[in-house]
């Protein structure tokens, strides 16, 4: 007689079988599955090394609904307080405190590069904008078409800029509290856009340049660090040189910081990301 543990084992056997084949299926199905989308944006830290220095940047990469193609991309400078080597400093003032407070509504990529101590961005902390801003492109697959740039105070004058060493480059323009020319005297430097310094009328050489790149210039009525007659006379330029679409707002009651309202100005947001490079 055969022993009765011959048909237990083979009954073993197919639970067994069956179970593996279970398993199989569920480790198939999780392998598919997409995993969960970020419901919200967030600050990633990054380097990049230009001429053998390492600099320190941070992008702001929007939630994932909105990366499913490629998102437009801001590149944001920050001004003469922000300048450092921490990498952090340049997210605390101006567009960085808003992108925090819209972090699961804003569509698009920002790029913080961060002005080392003692530099301009019309001078040698231009670069480093431009390599920043060419690494998260790559990165992140931002749109090259739809690239806007924007800044405060100093990166007000670094918009202008880079805008003028790149006419083709970008989308849109919204220099804050920038200008073209100033001369504080002794107590402190000049600050000038290089680019048309040695022109007869730098602003008249800045508009001609960049008449057919959408700008919206934002200024306080009250700044007493960079006079809103910089801009003023830069839209008037503009206008003067039939730019295409050429746009100034002044607060009226605000001081040097006319930031915070300007990144707040949610129609300022709707134009920008209609823009888009060559249209």
């Amino acid at each position: 007689m055969l022993p009765i543990v011959a048909p237990l084992t083979f009954v073993a056997m197919r639970l067994l079988a069956t179970a593996c084949l279970g398993l199989l299926l569920i480790l198939m199905t999780a392998c598919t599955t997409t995993p969960p989308m970020n419901p919200t944006g967030e600050f990633v830290s990054r380097d990049v090394v230009l001429e053998g220095k390492t600099y320190r940047y941070q992008v702001f990469v929007p939630a994932a609904r909105f990366r499913r193609g490629q998102p437009p991309v801001v590149l944001f400078l920050n001004g003469s307080g922000e300048r450092g080597s921490d990498g952090v400093k340049q997210t605390m003032a101006g567009l960085g405190p808003y992108l925090r407070q819209h972090a699961d509504t804003f569509p698009g990529l920002v790029v913080f590069p961060q002005a080392p101590e003692d530099t301009e961005w019309t001078q040698t902390a231009g670069p480093i904008a431009f390599a920043t801003l060419d690494a998260a492109l790559r990165e992140f697959d931002g749109d090259p078409d739809r690239v806007s740039l924007t800044g405060m105070s100093m990166g007000g004058y670094g918009t202008w800029e880079l805008a003028l060493q790149q006419p083709t480059r970008f989308a849109a323009l919204v220099p804050v509290c920038g200008g073209i020319t100033v001369d504080w005297g002794r107590d402190r430097s000049s600050m000038n856009v290089h680019s048309v310094a040695g022109a007869a009328d730098p602003f008249a050489a800045a508009a001609q340049r960049l008449k057919d790149v959408p700008v919206w210039i934002f200024h306080g009525g009250k700044d007493d660090v960079v006079p809103p007659s910089q801009s003023r006379r830069m839209d008037a330029a503009l206008k003067a040189a039939g730019a295409r679409d050429a746009r100034y707002t002044e607060f009226p009651d605000a001081n040097h910081n006319s930031w915070d309202a300007t990144y707040a100005y949610a129609p300022m947001w709707d134009w920008l990301f209609a823009q888009r490079r060559g249209r």
